[in-house]
């Protein structure tokens, strides 16, 4: 199985390389490969648990590079897979320590047994896993249990578990643009061939997560964005009203945006809508964007309503791995009702057996994701949601209240720029105080942040526009080239580690107040040209 013989070179990146040898791609001829059956005692070939037998560390695989272009002719054991990948993960930075995103990342392990059972579960095929479908069905009607949506006759609310918030964002989208396009069509006499060449369009506030971007590109629609200041970066009822005319289709309410945590007030943007449809006879909704936000503030006391007791709201799209609690990749969309909407988007499919309405853009895919949302929901309960946003929101507060204390030559170090300790995400986002006059900025802050372990998330108050493709200021107020970071409080962000992770930031900003920059390392600079300064979405 190992040919000793054949030596490879490896470029090592600094002007120079080294021959070693390689594993061969052939087999001998008289052993089987290692994904064959084995009988009688252990072959060479099988290196099972004979004592002949090397470790992965003592073997021929661990002083070879894996080829990157082409897939080895021959296997190798299990349990080296399982090293390898766990070698490659080694490099990654800890996926705990890491505040920039809000995917869940930390599980029970009956929730990873129900993970692996669902990976073997094709959940578009409803016909033969009935019961599977239908455990789906009810995680969409707790969410609109959840969400305040009107009971429907038959019992079943319209929605689908979607892969991510992306999917559950384009599905919504699409019931909106057909919607529209059903009531243009009716308004101005037009046929279905002629109401297609003309062009909607979208109002949203330049807050926006990446999924729209996708949308308005495949979906062609036209994108109109309202720049809020960076303040409070969230927009109203008024300033979104103000965009709007007979092509809208609707206008998108972000409970939650990804940069600072603040929520769109959309309770004032359904009033507005509502004053708009009545006076010009128009026919544009609301959806609301609560990828973040889904899971945290219907647990949030006195939040004015911003879900379906919104007569305007046809739609909400949240992560369900996000404060949902899920398996990355775990997404889910809610309608207010299947006339005019979801029915836009479904496909009634029968070649599997039987008969059933797919109402994803793709068609098969693991039940991973809704198996583990149906386990968080009856694991923690409404009782649990609300102790984790309690905690979250707390941890949040004890690192908001840590980055205001902090002080260089008698002023404050950073400017806060969340919504602060209520009604909003348990996100903290400040910026380095520009009266300081630093010779550094938050990105570099984050490089540095990162040699410690912990991973924040530092970006410029910059947006490509979709549309052009052109780089725009992303607030009206501020300039372009300011920078701003995050810091996602999610689950696992107990409180001893956010007082850990002040004491990091407070140490790297001393680092860059006394060092130039000829004193950033290697890695860091490394790290400064690998990665680019774009928007983190996740």
């Amino acid at each position: 199985f190992f040919d000793h013989r054949a030596p490879m070179s490896i470029d090592l990146g600094f002007g120079g390389d080294i021959s070693i040898e390689r594993v061969s791609t052939e087999t001998t001829p008289d052993e089987p490969t290692p994904n064959e059956p084995v009988s009688g005692t252990l072959s060479k070939a099988s290196l099972g648990s004979a004592p002949h037998d090397p470790s992965f560390y003592g073997s021929p695989f661990a002083r070879t590079v894996p080829d990157r272009e082409t897939i080895p002719e021959a296997g190798m054991p299990a349990r080296y897979c399982e090293r390898m990948i766990q070698d490659y993960h080694l490099l990654d930075y800890n996926e705990r320590l890491n505040t920039s995103t809000y995917v869940n990342v930390v599980f029970e392990p009956e929730e990873e047994r129900v993970a692996v059972m669902g990976m073997k579960i094709n959940l578009a095929d409803q016909t033969v896993y009935p019961s599977s479908f239908q455990l789906h069905d009810e995680v969409v009607n707790m969410l609109g249990h959840l969400w305040s949506v009107p009971q429907p006759a038959d019992g079943q609310v319209a929605g689908a578990g979607c892969v991510g918030s992306t999917e559950a964002t384009l599905l919504a989208g699409l019931a909106l643009k057909f919607r529209w396009r059903d009531w243009y069509k009716k308004k101005h006499g037009l046929t279905d061939r002629e109401v297609r060449g003309v062009y909607p369009n979208l109002v949203m506030s330049s807050m926006y997560q990446a999924c729209w971007e996708k949308f308005f590109k495949y979906m062609d629609v036209e994108p109109i964005l309202v720049k809020p200041p960076y303040q409070t970066m969230n927009v109203g009822g008024k300033e979104l009203a103000a965009h709007c005319n007979e092509w809208t289709i609707a206008v998108v309410g972000i409970l939650g945006n990804h940069y600072g945590g603040q929520y769109d007030r959309i309770w004032e943007i359904n009033e507005c809508i509502e004053e708009l449809n009545r006076d010009k006879g128009w026919q544009i909704g609301i959806h609301v964007d609560a990828a973040s936000g889904g899971f945290i503030a219907p647990f949030q006391k006195d939040l004015p309503a911003w879900d379906f007791r919104c007569k305007n709201v046809m739609s909400i799209s949240a992560s369900g791995h996000k404060f949902g609690q899920s398996v990355c990749g775990t997404g889910w969309v809610v309608w207010r009702q299947r006339e005019e909407l979801s029915e836009h988007v479904a496909v009634s499919v029968s070649y599997l057996g039987g008969k059933g309405d797919s109402y994803t853009l793709n068609f098969s895919r693991p039940a991973s994701g809704v198996y583990v949302q149906f386990y968080k929901l009856n694991r923690l309960g409404m009782t649990g949601y609300r102790e984790l946003e309690r905690n979250m929101m707390t941890n949040a507060k004890i690192i908001r209240a840590g980055i205001k204390a902090m002080r260089k030559d008698g002023k404050p170090r950073f400017v806060l720029l969340d919504d602060g300790d209520k009604h909003c995400l348990p996100v903290v986002t400040a910026m380095l105080n520009p009266d300081l006059e630093l010779g550094y900025d938050d990105i570099r802050l984050q490089y540095v942040i990162a040699e410690s372990h912990w991973y924040v998330s530092a970006y410029a108050m910059s947006f490509t526009n979709p549309e052009t493709e052109n780089k725009e200021p992303l607030f009206r107020d501020a300039p372009e080239g300011q920078t701003m970071f995050r810091i996602v409080v999610k689950s696992n962000l107990t409180a001893k580690l956010a007082l850990h992770l002040l004491k990091t930031l407070e140490s790297a900003c001393e680092f860059l107040d006394e060092h130039s920059d000829n004193h950033i390392t290697i890695k860091m600079k490394q790290r400064m040209q690998n990665q680019s300064h774009a928007h983190l979405h996740c």
